[in-house]
């Protein structure tokens, strides 16, 4: 097994047809680490304002609470400057980043006993988990409880009250770690899905397959609150 497998506690790695190729570094990517091995200290604050408030909320599907998390996201900014020698450009920078912060993440929520095994991302555990409850089909397949047309109600115009918000928040965190996982970094932080497969090191099919039961259980938990409106 590969340096790399074992840090994931065991979990084997996609297969070399099953995992998804790194993006190379873009010309910006090279740019700025070359600023930031010249020590630009304007290039390193730039990169802190851009991700460090994304690195915190994936810190946070791994760990107990907010404090660690952003003592994890210390020791990730610590890595990255340490690493910077040894970026070699065959991922982007901000793959590379994010995949320091879960690596330190899962290592940290060991420590603090609340591990969750990277055998969880592969979704192995809920392989036949429906992503719409089936009570809401009839016998013959049919909809019996159709999904709610949201009307005036729309999600961007929900998501425009600070109480949506803050249900939609209590809803991604009441969400499976592996789902949480995906949904932070492909629907919060704009990852696309090569970059998700890269930093939680899961296949495309897998990713697929959380997003669309994390998506799914959110606009039922969306649902419930325009019912209770």
């Amino acid at each position: 097994m590969s340096d790399r497998a074992k840090t994931l506690e065991g979990a084997p790695a996609p297969s070399a047809d099953e995992a998804v190729p790194d993006a190379p570094a873009s010309a910006s990517d090279l740019a700025l680490i070359a600023r930031l091995r010249a020590r630009d200290s304007k290039a390193f604050s730039d990169l802190l304002d851009r991700y460090h408030g994304p690195l915190l909320r994936l810190a946070l599907v791994f760990v107990p609470s907010r404090a660690v998390a952003e003592e994890v996201v210390q020791e990730t900014w610590v890595g990255v400057l340490d690493g910077l020698d040894r970026f070699e450009g065959r991922s982007t920078l901000k793959t590379w980043i994010f995949r320091i912060l879960t690596n330190r993440a899962k290592t940290r929520g060991v420590r603090e006993n609340r591990t969750v095994p990277f055998s969880a991302f592969s979704d192995q555990d809920g392989e036949h988990e429906a992503a719409v409850e089936a009570a809401r089909f009839k016998p013959n397949g049919m909809w019996g409880v159709p999904p709610r047309r949201w009307e005036d109600d729309t999600p961007e115009k929900l998501l425009m009250t600070a109480q949506a918000v803050q249900h939609l928040e209590h809803a991604i965190a009441a969400l499976p770690p592996n789902q949480r996982a995906v949904v932070t970094l492909r629907d919060i932080e704009g990852l696309d899905s090569h970059e998700v497969c890269n930093v939680l090191e899961i296949t495309e099919t897998n990713q697929r397959v959380l997003l669309h039961r994390a998506r799914s259980k959110l606009r039922a938990m969306l649902e419930e609150y325009v019912e209770r409106k």
